[in-house]
């Protein structure tokens, strides 16, 4: 009965703990949609201090709108058509990235996870090199690439480079390691060969770890900043990403719902793969 009582209390302070984080977290995120409500007037009124390094005011947090108004997102979507093509910028940034990364990651996985050959362990090894790696170690490389290539100033010199990142490789691998050798012996005793037993008995098999890897890579490339601004001179080929810090010393008072818009595929695609990115991350083996 005591150690009922104890374990019930340690998941209450658990979950009270976990709930307290959460909310923490979610503060930023509810203010920004609430503020996004706001006119123009009411967020000049309560957030102009924000752009004013003199000034020594605070800022008045408002969690209610005294007047629910559009405006901003007229502002963003309608006035300032310049907001959808930087959004349109990031898709086309991040989506060949992401299916480039899923097709290499998945068949370079399959290799070094099923497949016995020479030297696959130091190649492996080699990858988590690269993964380990920050960016900014292989930033001079990576310029020098594209610049002797040519593709300085153009979305190859991110998609690139993107595509065969190491990180799906592993994350992939260690999903695959779980696949019984017994489905390949299987579908080698049907007469299947590698290509086969990849694309029918495989591939299946790690759909949720693809998902896994798909919202992790789009919340990476969705936010990158650092790449854009060095391999992309030109303002006009730069994400979404790169112009909401211009917008929010520019135009302060719609930078809330460029916030909110800026946030929606993220939301949205994670609501929709929820379920596969949970299993994914945890028959990947990987600790958050």
């Amino acid at each position: 009965m005591c150690r009922l009582k104890k374990e019930w209390i340690l998941a209450l302070l658990r979950t009270c703990l976990l709930t307290a984080i959460a909310v923490v977290l979610l503060v930023p995120v509810v203010l920004t949609a609430v503020s996004s409500f706001m006119s123009e007037l009411e967020i000049m009124t309560n957030y102009d201090m924000l752009g004013n390094s003199n000034t020594s005011e605070f800022v008045n947090l408002k969690w209610i709108p005294d007047f629910v108004s559009l405006q901003q997102y007229y502002k963003v979507l309608i006035a300032a058509p310049h907001f959808l093509y930087m959004f349109w910028n990031s898709v086309f940034l991040v989506v060949p990235i992401i299916l480039g990364q899923v097709v290499i990651a998945s068949v370079a996985a399959y290799a070094f996870a099923k497949l016995r050959f020479p030297g696959r362990e130091p190649l492996f090894l080699f990858y988590l090199i690269t993964m380990l790696m920050p960016f900014q170690v292989t930033l001079v490389p990576n310029y020098l690439m594209a610049e002797k290539l040519g593709l300085l100033n153009h979305p190859s010199s991110i998609i690139m480079p993107g595509i065969f990142a190491a990180f799906g490789v592993f994350l992939l691998r260690q999903f695959m390691l779980n696949i019984p050798y017994a489905y390949m012996e299987a579908a080698k005793m049907d007469g299947a060969g590698y290509l086969r037993t990849f694309l029918s008995i495989v591939l299946p098999m790690v759909k949720p770890g693809i998902a896994a890897l798909i919202v992790l890579l789009f919340a990476d490339y969705w936010n990158m900043v650092e790449q854009p601004l060095i391999f992309l001179q030109e303002a006009e080929m730069q994400p979404l990403s790169v112009f909401l810090s211009r917008l929010q010393k520019e135009a302060f008072s719609v930078s809330f719902a460029a916030s909110v818009i800026y946030m929606l595929p993220m939301v949205f695609l994670f609501a929709i793969a929820e379920r596969h990115f949970i299993e994914g991350i945890e028959l990947s083996g990987i600790k958050g």
